[in-house]
């Protein structure tokens, strides 16, 4: 069984979602970032930690693949161009969505106040209304980003609207927001969007 630890409302949800699309057994501690629980499995003392018997992993993105690719699902093979594909939307949806509400994040509440720039948020609105015309480009004619398979891809994608939304990042295409409504009526999002 797996222990997936960190809140639900962090990158935590992403792993949270994608063991409930997968369907296995695992234990949720909403322990939150920096906690003795977490620094105990990460030094870092960041969210989502995954214990997998001995090991202890980190990074939504790492340990979405390392279960995709444990488990045969929710990915193509490695090494075929489809995952190739698939690895490239996942290093834009990295680069160019969470990046960036990352770091308004930071400006927001994570820096120190004397370090925060609170107007760099235009900046970031509008580098991600660019980026929301090219998700949306990648998308296509669907039903997911990588064509007929859902993927992390779609995980990853799915999280960082939602952060939009919560971050007052509009999102202003409605193929987007469809995909997104989408994902989250899917039984496994009801599910970890529930802890």
């Amino acid at each position: 069984m797996y222990r997936l630890v960190g809140p639900a409302k962090t990158r935590t949800m992403r792993v949270l979602w994608m063991l409930e699309e997968l369907g296995v057994d695992y234990a949720h501690d909403p322990s939150p970032p920096r906690s003795d629980t977490v620094r105990a499995l990460s030094p870092l003392g960041k969210v989502p930690v995954l214990v997998d018997g001995d090991a202890k992993l980190t990074d939504s993105t790492a340990i979405l693949t390392y279960l995709a690719d444990k488990h045969g699902a929710l990915t193509h093979p490695a090494g075929t161009i489809e995952r190739a594909g698939q690895d490239g939307v996942t290093q834009f949806l990295l680069d160019e969505m969470d990046a960036l509400l990352w770091t308004a994040a930071r400006h927001s509440f994570i820096l120190p106040e004397d370090r925060r720039v609170p107007a760099i948020k235009d900046s970031l609105r509008w580098e991600f209304a660019q980026s929301e015309a090219r998700l949306v480009a990648i998308l296509g004619a669907g039903p997911f980003l990588t064509g007929d398979q859902m993927t992390v891809t779609d995980i990853i994608a799915t999280h960082c609207g939602n952060w939009a939304v919560g971050a007052k990042f509009p999102l202003t295409d409605h193929v987007l927001k469809d995909y997104l409504r989408r994902m989250r009526d899917r039984p496994a999002y009801q599910r970890a969007s529930a802890r």
